[in-house]
């Protein structure tokens, strides 16, 4: 019956449709090209009304594919995207967008450029309207490249001076790449988003022709304001704009404060602890001591020497002085269950002493306060070093002996 033939024929291209993903999952390109041809067929003999939109599986599938296929060719690739553009009017820009990015992985820059001015110019009723996002992507992309234009002949002026005629023309046309790039980017990153490669882009631009004060508000837009999604990269690019041009610990430390609470991990936060030591402010010092202690609960950090030597350098001057030991237990209280098998095991110290004495030398400083003279880590590193005959670790022990009261003190 017609009823029981669109049913098996429905179920026979789900079918198809899932050995294409199997292949695909398999890197099975060769075999997922077979059966996309068998789907493609099958949907040319497709007369059901159910909406759904193969044009799209076709264009996502077809061009992982291609990317992929070991006899595929920039030419085929080129030809297949065309007809997907062709195919749906609704996503015409999209895939657009997408044949530029290949194009530019391919080191193909005028194709892309090219590409994109064409899609600029494209114009269908009302889908104009709807694909505003999509069209502002390609203004935005065309800045990227216009940009790109602009820094290669930046560099020819300042490789080559500007001297004679050839260089005038050179300067004429990055001024006008300077344009068309700063116009397109300017008007992107007014759109709540995250758009770090043209924000950079913008700046640069706007620095190399003195606009530091327009670059800064630009900066403190793209961190600051609460329509932006929260990015950790916004902060970075803050604070190192304000640590080029010369501005106050105070903005310094205060882009890096949000940082820390965005991601305590980051590798800054070495930085942000160095100027918070530094600090004559109490609270500062504290926050100090709070933003390395963090750095050093992930795995990314255990063996890093300067965030070692930051914590026991800290931890040391707290214990010397015996004042705010508070601040120590504070931050240890949480982590007493959990950093002696983290970061002080009998494991960790053999392996650490072998491969860096420096490394060894700070942790087992730390692991002597908070955890004792009779901590295994502290034990078996202050060991080899004094076998070793290495004064400073001699002079280690004697400090951590001499201190042990205090880690009575530390713990609850």
């Amino acid at each position: 019956s017609s009823h029981e033939y669109k049913l098996n024929f429905k179920k026979s291209k789900k079918v198809c449709l899932s050995y294409i993903q199997d292949a695909m999952l398999q890197k099975q390109w060769k075999r997922a090209a077979e059966f996309l041809t068998f789907y493609i067929e099958s949907l040319e003999k497709d007369f059901s009304t159910e909406y759904m939109g193969p044009s799209e599986i076709i264009w996502r599938i077809g061009t992982e594919i291609l990317c992929h296929h070991s006899h595929s060719s920039m030419k085929e690739f080129n030809s297949f995207i065309e007809q997907m553009k062709t195919l749906g009017v609704k996503r015409y820009l999209k895939v657009c967008l997408e044949h530029v990015f290949h194009l530019l992985c391919n080191g193909l820059i005028d194709e892309a450029y090219q590409n994109l001015s064409l899609a600029e110019s494209w114009r269908f009723g009302e889908q104009t309207v709807i694909q505003d996002k999509e069209m502002k992507l390609i203004q935005a992309y065309r800045g990227l490249l216009d940009y790109y234009s602009w820094s290669k002949q930046k560099n020819i002026l300042l490789e080559h001076g500007q001297d004679g005629l050839e260089d005038l023309s050179v300067e004429q046309e990055m001024h006008s790449c300077f344009r068309k790039a700063a116009m397109n980017l300017k008007e992107i990153i007014k759109v709540p988003g995250v758009w770090d490669i043209f924000v950079k882009c913008y700046v640069d631009l706007l620095e190399f022709y003195g606009d530091h004060n327009e670059a800064h508000q630009v900066l403190k837009e793209y961190a600051y304001n609460s329509k932006f999604p929260a990015n950790p990269n916004a902060h970075v690019y803050l604070y190192q704009f304000l640590k080029r041009h010369g501005e106050s610990k105070k903005s310094l430390l205060s882009a890096l404060k949000i940082l820390h609470e965005i991601v305590p991990s980051h590798e800054l936060m070495i930085d942000f602890n160095i100027m918070l030591q530094k600090s004559k402010k109490r609270k500062k010092r504290q926050l100090g001591l709070e933003v390395i202690f963090a750095v050093l609960d992930y795995v990314g950090w255990k063996e890093n020497v300067r965030a070692w030597s930051c914590l026991a350098r800290q931890v040391k001057q707290i214990v010397v002085s015996e004042k705010h030991l508070d601040w120590i237990k504070q931050e240890w209280n949480p982590r007493k269950d959990w950093w002696p098998a983290f970061h002080f095991s009998c494991y960790l110290a053999k392996r650490n002493w072998q491969e860096n004495e420096g490394l060894s030398y700070e942790k087992a400083l730390v692991a002597g306060i908070l955890l004792g003279k009779d901590c295994k880590y502290f034990k078996y590193v202050s060991h080899q070093g004094c076998k070793a005959q290495v004064k400073r670790f001699r002079i280690l022990k004697k400090f951590v002996n001499k201190h042990n009261p205090v880690y009575l003190r530390i713990p609850d």
